[in-house]
């Protein structure tokens, strides 16, 4: 998938479910789950055991858009990529994981922390990041202090989001989605529990609906 159809993908959706896929049998389930709930995109963290089969299973499903998160090395990204991941996720910075990835023509959303972290972003050419640790870096707030010195920048504020807080980012200009983990908590994803994680994923995609869509920086 192009930039452009995960930039349009991710402004739809407006919600990020970040899951945690200990066993990939779940990945199939959990995705028809969310789907039910009315999200059609998630980012399967590639930090466990079972992450790069899970994104092989979710081609099972391919109107889900498929990310992976937690890329931190260039050899992840071939290997996420060829386990079906259509866009990638870093929670920083590096300039080999954002040229491997913009070699092999996928999309990826780096982690930023500090302007220094986004000068660097827009001279790999980049006009969309993610901002992590939200919730640490001072949420909302921070993310009304970086946008100012970077118009046209675009973020995905992700980390410490939750129900009572995903509105309050949504509602800035320079926003573009929200990632959270609140509808699709490990516990249960490993208790199966698909009907309580479809429940939330509603609850959020209306929550969503609330706040009025972002035009831009």
């Amino acid at each position: 998938m192009s930039e452009k159809t995960i930039t349009e993908s991710l402004a739809a959706a407006r919600i990020v479910p970040v899951v945690v896929i200990d066993n990939p049998d779940h990945a199939v389930p959990l995705g028809k789950a969310l789907l039910d709930g009315g999200l059609d995109v998630i980012e399967v963290t590639y930090r466990t055991a079972g992450a790069q089969a899970a994104l092989t299973a979710l081609k099972a499903l391919p109107e889900l858009v498929v990310g992976a998160g937690t890329v931190v090395r260039p050899e992840q990204v071939d290997s996420a990529v060829e386990a079906g991941a259509q866009f990638l996720v870093s929670p920083g910075l590096s300039a080999a994981v954002v040229e491997r990835a913009q070699a092999v023509g996928v999309p990826i959303l780096p982690g930023v922390a500090t302007p220094s972290d986004i000068m660097a972003a827009l001279a790999l050419g980049l006009d969309i990041v993610k901002l992590f640790p939200a919730a640490t870096l001072g949420g909302p707030s921070a993310v009304k202090a970086f946008s100012a010195p970077f118009p046209g920048l675009r973020f995905v504020p992700t980390g410490g989001i939750s129900a009572a807080t995903v509105g309050d980012y949504l509602a800035l200009p320079s926003v573009i989605a929200a990632g959270g983990s609140w509808m699709v908590e490990r516990s249960l994803i490993e208790s199966e529990d698909w009907a309580e994680i479809t429940r939330r994923t509603a609850e959020a995609v209306e929550l969503a609906g609330q706040t009025p869509a972002t035009t831009g920086a």
